[in-house]
């Protein structure tokens, strides 16, 4: 785990995951990382068991990754008592912070590049992952995403970014804008 934080006292907690090709070094997550701690948040960037054990993708159980990505969120959420907790991951990793928020008491979700079905596949969505959050949930999906675009009444806020594929590498730094001024709204900050 990375682990940043702003010079005096957080306002917010944002743990963040890679998805399930990738790091936690992706050029979103670097960006909303330097975003939300210019904006006063500590973020921790949590790469996945399955990476740490080598592995290039995690596999088709859930379970395990929940598991371990909730272990890592209640051990740095212990640092950080008294602030808004906001679960947050890039594709795979959006999926996993989905369909952990209710249990770990999140306040809010983002979803980078959320995954709403496989490539071709419509028939095998994943709404229902975002629909159960239970907590405001940003989605920031780009329109050319061959993963699909989530349905505006699946989140508190879609944001679609035009032009943006699966990696939404086009422009980072609007992404990161996109999410420091939602949570700023969303968590009345």
């Amino acid at each position: 785990m990375d682990l940043d934080e702003p010079e005096g006292p957080p306002t917010l907690l944002l743990v963040i995951t890679h998805g399930a090709g990738g790091g936690v070094d992706a050029p979103d997550i670097l960006a909303v990382r330097d975003a939300v701690v210019a904006s006063g948040g500590a973020v921790a960037r949590v790469t996945q068991p399955y990476r740490v054990a080598g592995r290039a993708m995690p596999g088709s159980a859930t379970r395990p990754q929940d598991e371990a990505w909730s272990a890592v969120v209640t051990a740095v959420r212990a640092r950080f008592p008294g602030v808004p907790l906001v679960l947050a991951g890039r594709s795979n990793g959006a999926r996993v912070a989905c369909r952990t928020a209710r249990p770990l008491g999140a306040d809010a979700v983002v979803a980078l590049a959320f995954p709403l079905h496989p490539p071709g596949r419509p028939e095998k969505s994943r709404a229902d992952e975002l629909r159960a959050t239970g907590v405001a949930t940003l989605v920031v999906n780009g329109d050319r995403d061959p993963f699909g675009v989530p349905d505006p009444a699946d989140a508190t806020r879609l944001v679609v970014r035009p032009g943006e594929r699966h990696d939404l590498a086009k422009d980072p730094a609007a992404v990161a804008d996109a999410v420091v001024a939602w949570l700023t709204s969303a968590l009345g900050g």
